[in-house]
């Protein structure tokens, strides 16, 4: 399914807008930004790749080009685009290429997809704010958004659904423990 491109908004806008990140398993970047206030919905998908309607297991293989991505939907009134990227640089490390926690391959890089000139504007001032911080290197790709694929259904609130499965005992619980979520 595609995802209409939202324009960004400014924090007087009453138009709701998208967010397109990914930094790792989507099911951990769901779980912590559907906590956050003037988060509307997260879903999980696919994109920054070549493969039209590319399912679970072709993004798997790391030959589809895209990347496990969430889309967050955000009321501009209650929180801001550059407030999302704060949060984003916390989620995962863009530091690392290609991979997070247990998780390798191109479909987990840190990558930004931008839907307008505003988001690409303030994702690069983001990064390289972080930058002038860490040691390492940003990694992280901002990219023009194409088109975003929504995951299978059983990918959707996958932590809030199976909060006793291994991967959510083992990896999400202890990063939003570390983030504060309760």
């Amino acid at each position: 399914m595609n995802a209409p491109a939202a324009p960004s908004a400014s924090p007087s806008s009453a138009t709701p807008a998208s967010a397109y990140f990914g930094g790792g398993c989507f099911w951990c970047l769901e779980a912590y930004f559907e906590t956050l206030p003037g988060v509307v919905a997260v879903v999980s998908g696919y994109a920054g790749g070549r493969t039209a309607q590319p399912t679970y297991r072709e993004v798997c293989t790391g030959t589809t080009g895209h990347a496990e991505v969430v889309r967050i939907d955000f009321d501009p009134t209650r929180t801001t685009y550059e407030a999302l990227l704060e949060k984003f640089w916390l989620v995962h490390d863009p530091t690392l290429l290609n991979r997070q926690g247990p998780d390798e391959g191109p479909q987990y890089r840190s990558i930004i997809l931008y839907a307008d000139e505003a988001q690409r504007r303030a994702a690069e001032q983001a990064r390289d704010s972080l930058q002038q911080r860490l040691a390492g290197r940003v990694v992280t790709e901002i990219v023009p958004l194409e088109k975003f694929y929504q995951a299978e259904e059983y990918h959707q609130d996958y932590y809030r659904r199976n909060p006793g499965q291994g991967y959510c005992r083992m990896v999400i619980a202890p990063k939003l423990r570390k983030l504060g979520v309760k």
